[in-house]
């Protein structure tokens, strides 16, 4: 089952529509969270509202994910080990305020971290002619290089301050 996540903020008709003309090329199930869709998809079944326990239970059953570039859903894919497609909302299409989703899914790309994709040709060839896996884990609490050096921060600047 491939599951599509787009936040509960903002409609994103354009990757539903999408999602929606690929799916009878998908041969299988695809549920999608929708948010004040304004279109009716005809191949995919869509839930406008998840309860978390609900959402929880998607997103771990689902073979791949598909997302907006939301920190949360990203996070949660790289800690499940979920293979994960984000496809980043445009301000200047009207899908958002700013374009910090552009910045998100361009740094992840960067790291290598997750699969993106920033257009619909770049999520229809992902989603006919690749198979999706996880390219990064991470833990649930920080690295503990990361704490080291922040602990070694706030010890310098506590000495400084003496």
């Amino acid at each position: 089952m491939i599951f599509v996540t787009i936040g509960t903020q903002l409609p994103f008709d354009r990757l539903i529509k999408i999602i929606d003309e690929l799916a009878p090329q998908l041969n299988e199930e695809v549920v999608a969270q929708v948010y004040q869709c304004g279109f009716t998809p005809k191949n995919i079944k869509t839930v406008d509202f998840l309860a978390p326990d609900e959402f929880n239970t998607l997103f771990d059953k689902a073979r791949l994910i598909i997302s907006h570039a939301g920190m949360g859903t990203i996070l949660s894919a790289l800690q499940q080990d979920k293979p994960i497609i984000v496809f980043p909302r445009i301000a200047a299409l009207g899908e958002h305020r700013n374009e910090h989703q552009l910045a998100t899914a361009r740094k992840f790309k960067e790291m290598g971290a997750v699969n993106v994709a920033m257009d619909e040709e770049e999520l229809t060839s992902m989603l006919l002619n690749g198979h999706q896996t996880t390219l990064q884990h991470i833990g649930n609490s920080a690295s503990l290089s990361l704490i080291q050096s922040i602990e070694d921060f706030i010890d310098d600047k506590t000495s400084n301050a003496s």
